[in-house]
């Protein structure tokens, strides 16, 4: 270990090394991010200024925008940088702080979108009951547990990174510094990391996923003893924006970090955390703007108003 040199500086190899493939990467993904941007900041003054949106329902989907925002922010302006930088480096510290990021803002996304889950429940299995269940201090309480939930997630995992000693190689074959990408690079024993993120994602993420399942279950069996076709649809319309959201999520984030070894690629992992880290906040902000009539209904009144004034 005294011969070996310490890596200070990681290089985030990212999407591509042709230069001409790298200008039209960034210009397709500034725009993802401006997308991403717009879409969730609409929707946060939507949900503030019309007073008919200040519900349960909405007031988890105000900080699920804003969790959005964080998420796509951590990884996706360093993207850009990179793609016009020559060098495209992180100091070791930089890149753990990105990655103390992105498991905290990822690991408040679940818990966001299983208090939203649990929200949808209680609307549609228990609607007398619905706003004593969701009540201020109820949605207070779960979007600070996400949010203290997601702190603890990445702290753990970030102390015992700092465990870690880097002597080369120092090539990340990413965009972005992902624990797992992390850990390969380093010289030292990862067993202890290894288990503490496989133990992590097992606690933090089966819970999460088994509340979010536990609520569609009840929805579900709600929703089929609605004796009306109509019935039916309008009861499922008012969760199917956030079943296409969590499906996303799920389906990806999970594969990502519980896939054998023998499935890993670069081009693989690069496809998913592209689709958990990028387009799916790009993509929770169209589909909640396109599906959601109230949403819509309120974008046109504060539209209205706007043009109005002008």
């Amino acid at each position: 270990m005294e011969n070996q040199t310490t890596v200070t500086e990681f290089i985030l190899l990212g999407l591509s090394s042709d230069p001409q493939m790298q200008i039209l990467l960034f210009l397709v993904f500034f725009v993802i991010y401006l997308i991403t941007l717009v879409g969730n900041i609409i929707i946060m003054l939507v949900i503030r200024a019309d007073s008919h949106l200040h519900t349960p329902m909405y007031f988890l989907l105000f900080h699920l925008s804003f969790v959005d925002i964080c998420y796509s922010s951590v990884t996706v302006p360093k993207m850009l940088v990179n793609f016009l930088a020559e060098h495209k480096t992180i100091s070791v510290h930089g890149c753990i702080a990105q990655m103390f990021f992105i498991l905290f803002t990822a690991g408040a996304e679940v818990f966001i979108l299983s208090a939203m889950a649990y929200d949808r429940y209680a609307a549609i299995c228990d609607p007398l009951r619905y706003m004593e269940i969701m009540s201020k201090a109820i949605c207070v309480l779960l979007v600070s547990g996400a949010w203290t939930i997601g702190f603890f997630h990445a702290l753990l995992n970030t102390v015992f990174t700092f465990e870690l000693h880097f002597c080369g190689p120092r090539q990340i074959s990413h965009f972005s510094c992902e624990l797992p990408h992390i850990i390969q690079l380093s010289c030292t024993e990862t067993f202890t990391n290894q288990v503490v993120l496989l133990t992590s994602i097992v606690i933090f993420g089966t819970s999460s996923f088994l509340l979010t399942l536990v609520s569609y279950i009840h929805i579900v069996s709600a929703i089929l003893k609605i004796h009306s076709a109509e019935g039916r649809r309008k009861t499922f319309s008012t969760c199917s924006s956030h079943l296409i959201v969590v499906g996303l999520w799920y389906l990806t984030g999970f594969f990502q970090y519980t896939k054998p070894s023998s499935l890993s690629s670069v081009l693989l992992d690069e496809m998913l955390s592209l689709q958990y880290s990028i387009l799916t906040p790009m993509f929770n902000s169209i589909i909640y703007s396109l599906k959601n009539k109230e949403v819509k209904r309120a974008l046109r009144k504060m539209l209205g108003k706007w043009i109005f004034l002008k």
